[in-house]
């Protein structure tokens, strides 16, 4: 742990952002086009099994990176997520049927069920606790440059070469994220070297009970996402947008520019506070998106997405942190982000349903995806109770 008058900007720090960039891009950089390929396979109607089966397979694999996180290391465990992109880029052009890509999604999940994970327990050990959320913010605004730039790329690249391309191009994103970490320093003190009963999972290596109630929190302001990934380019080209990244961009941009300064507002003000200002926020975006008639106003809701999301994302791993021990760091986040993948799948699977090939259904996905996150911002008023001793949280 640095000592609390020193930088968080150290080397370290930057190479595990430059990591979690290109990794962000590797897998992202895939999603605004995968759709019209499930289609073209004669596959439309599997579209919501896109990012379900995706979020289906990274939060099985949660509890086994948690795990390993906290014995065998930080480092080890981002490789296993870098290397799973690596190898599916390469094999989304071999396996062409439909049966066959939607088994190389549920593989290609198990790639953010490790690296976020370790990723997280290790900037938490690099970084003092009075500014884990500054640190999550600077990281966070890494992560989403991949992501904000990745689908722009993407599209891009499939409209002047082809598909293929395009994976081979995410599995080279994902091997410069690997050769990244051959020069990261371990940060776990007692780790252990790697044994198979490793991936024996008891009960209690599940779920870090100390953290639910950012979870929960986590869980439904998440199912939003996991509509947007799955619907948003069609209403995006409903209303006239012909880049079907563009969306993913303003709003990941906006989150950027809001991530440099959330991550600081809630060490100095609270988890809490800010938890409820992004919520009212997301539930106003998702309303606006739903009710969006044209490309300008679309990309108007974006923004304010991005401003929501920006503040939500690195004040919910900060308190994530706070709430779990020590030693069961990589636990907790292995938690935090089964909840997350939970939220994503069941948002991507309700709006898949909803939708098949319906443009009248979004409106109705969104109005949706505004209740639920109202219940979120309903909890965080009404029902939980802050712990004592944890002064940050409220």
């Amino acid at each position: 742990m640095l000592n609390a008058d020193k930088s968080i900007y150290t080397l370290q720090f930057a190479l595990v952002c430059l990591s979690s960039f290109l990794f962000s891009a590797s897998f992202n950089m895939l999603i605004p086009e995968l759709p019209a390929y499930l289609s073209a396979m004669g596959g439309a109607s599997y579209k919501g099994l896109i990012i379900a089966l995706f979020t289906l397979t990274a939060g099985i694999s949660r509890p086994f990176s948690g795990k390993l996180t906290d014995t065998i290391g930080r480092v080890p465990v981002m490789a296993v997520g870098s290397i799973v992109c690596f190898v599916c880029g390469f094999l989304y052009p071999v396996l062409t049927t439909v049966a066959g890509f939607l088994f190389l999604r549920l593989i290609h999940g198990f790639s953010t069920g490790f690296k976020p994970t370790a990723t997280a327990a290790y900037v938490a050990d690099l970084v003092p606790q009075h500014r884990w959320g500054e640190a999550m913010g600077v990281h966070g605004v890494c992560f989403s440059t991949g992501l904000a730039i990745g689908p722009a790329i993407g599209s891009t690249i499939t409209d002047h070469f082809s598909i293929d391309i395009l994976f081979y191009c995410s599995s080279v994103f994902a091997l410069l994220s690997i050769i990244i970490l051959g020069n990261m320093k371990e940060t776990l003190k007692e780790k252990q070297p790697f044994s198979l009963h490793h991936l024996k999972i008891k009960r209690q290596d599940i779920i870090e009970w100390k953290v639910i109630p950012a979870t929960i929190i986590i869980l439904l302001s998440y199912v939003s996402y996991g509509a947007i990934l799955t619907v948003i380019g069609d209403w995006s080209n409903h209303l006239g947008t012909s880049n079907k990244g563009l969306f993913f961009m303003v709003f990941t941009l906006t989150s950027l520019l809001i991530r440099f300064v959330a991550g600081k507002a809630s060490d100095q003000y609270g988890r809490l506070l800010i938890l409820k200002i992004s919520l009212g926020l997301l539930a106003v975006s998702l309303l606006w998106i739903g009710v969006a008639g044209s490309s300008f106003s679309l990309m108007a809701a974006s923004a304010l997405y991005g401003i929501a999301t920006g503040m939500l994302s690195p004040t919910a791993n900060a308190w994530t942190i706070d709430l779990s021990d020590p030693h069961h760091r990589g636990k907790a986040m292995a938690t935090m982000y089964i909840a997350l993948e939970a939220g994503i799948g069941l948002g991507a699977l309700l709006a898949g349903w909803l939708f098949v090939d319906d443009i009248s259904a979004i409106p109705f996905t969104f109005y949706l995806c505004t209740g639920i996150t109202l219940m979120a911002l309903v909890y965080l008023q009404f029902i939980y109770k802050s712990s004592k001793g944890i002064s940050i949280n409220s």
